[in-house]
C-alpha cells in the first residue's frame, strides 16, 4: 500500500459505481480513510468489498441534492476520519433530450444533483477543510461543460456551472490554504458507454485524438494527484482528461 495519504480523511460523493468507485479505491489504496455517499446500497457494498479495507472505507446512503443529505455525508466523513481533508464532488446524473422536448423535471433534476448538490456539500465541508493542514476540494465537471453537446443542455449547464463554481470558491478559500480544482472527463468507459452500439462507440473514438475512450483509472489518477501534497500549489484549475478532444 502506498501510504502517501495515510490518515487523510476523504469524502467522495457518488462513489458506488463508475468513476466514483475508482476514486474511492485509489484513495483507500493510498492509505486514506474514505466515506462515500450514494443512493445505491447494493453497488456500495460491492465498492467496499473491492477496496479490501472495510475499516477505512464507509458508506452513507444520502441524497446530496438536499441540504440534510449533504450535511449528513460531511458529518460521516468527519466521524470516521476525525476531521476532513479532501472532498471529491463526483455525484452526477443525466437526463438527456433535445431542448424543445426537455421537461421541467429533467432540467431541475440534473441541476439539483450536479450543481446544487456540489454547492450543498461544499458549503457543509468548508469550515472543516479550512481547519485541515491540507484542505482539498475536487469537483468532477465534464468536457460537455466546456464545449456543449446536443441533447444535453441540462447536463452542460450543470457542469459549466461546476466549472465557474470551482473558480469562485478557489478564490474564496485560497487565503485559508484550501485548494479547489475541477477535473473534466471526456468520454470514459463506464456502464453507460458500454451499452453503446459498436458503430456509435467507433464514432466517439474517432473524435478523440488519442483514438480511444478513457478509463475510470485515468480520472481517479488525476484526482489522487490533486488530493496529494504534490498539488499544494495548484488551485482554480480545470484539468481536462479527454484524450485531447478539447485541446
Amino acid at each position: 500500500m502506498n501510504d502517501s495519504m495515510q490518515g487523510v480523511s476523504c469524502l467522495v460523493t457518488g462513489g458506488a459505481r463508475g468513476i466514483g468507485r475508482e476514486i474511492v479505491k485509489v484513495l483507500v489504496d493510498r492509505g486514506a480513510q474514505v466515506v462515500f455517499a450514494d443512493m445505491n446500497d447494493e453497488a456500495a457494498a460491492e465498492t467496499i468489498e473491492m477496496t479490501g479495507a472495510p475499516d477505512r472505507c464507509r458508506f452513507i446512503s444520502a441524497n446530496i441534492a438536499t441540504k440534510e443529505g449533504a450535511e449528513a455525508a460531511v458529518d460521516a466523513a468527519v466521524e470516521l476520519g476525525g476531521g476532513l481533508d479532501v472532498v471529491v464532488n463526483n455525484a452526477g446524473i443525466t437526463r438527456d433530450g433535445l431542448l424543445m422536448r426537455m421537461s421541467d423535471e429533467d432540467w431541475h433534476a440534473v441541476l439539483s444533483v450536479n450543481l446544487t448538490g456540489t454547492f450543498f456539500v461544499t458549503r457543509a465541508a468548508t469550515r472543516r477543510l479550512m481547519k485541515s493542514k491540507r484542505g482539498r476540494l475536487i469537483n468532477i465537471a465534464s468536457v460537455v461543460g466546456l464545449m456543449g453537446n446536443a441533447g444535453q443542455a441540462n447536463y452542460a449547464a450543470s457542469k459549466g456551472g461546476v466549472v465557474a463554481f470551482t473558480k469562485a470558491v478557489a478564490r474564496e478559500l485560497a487565503s485559508r490554504g484550501v485548494t479547489v480544482n475541477a477535473v473534466a472527463p471526456g468520454f470514459i468507459q463506464t456502464d453507460m458507454t458500454a451499452a453503446l452500439p459498436e458503430k456509435a462507440a467507433a464514432e466517439l473514438s474517432s473524435r478523440i485524438p488519442l483514438g480511444r475512450l478513457g478509463d475510470v483509472a485515468d480520472i481517479a489518477g488525476v484526482v489522487a494527484f490533486l488530493a496529494s501534497t504534490e498539488a499544494g500549489y495548484v488551485t482554480g484549475q480545470v484539468i481536462t482528461v479527454d484524450g485531447g478532444m478539447v485541446m
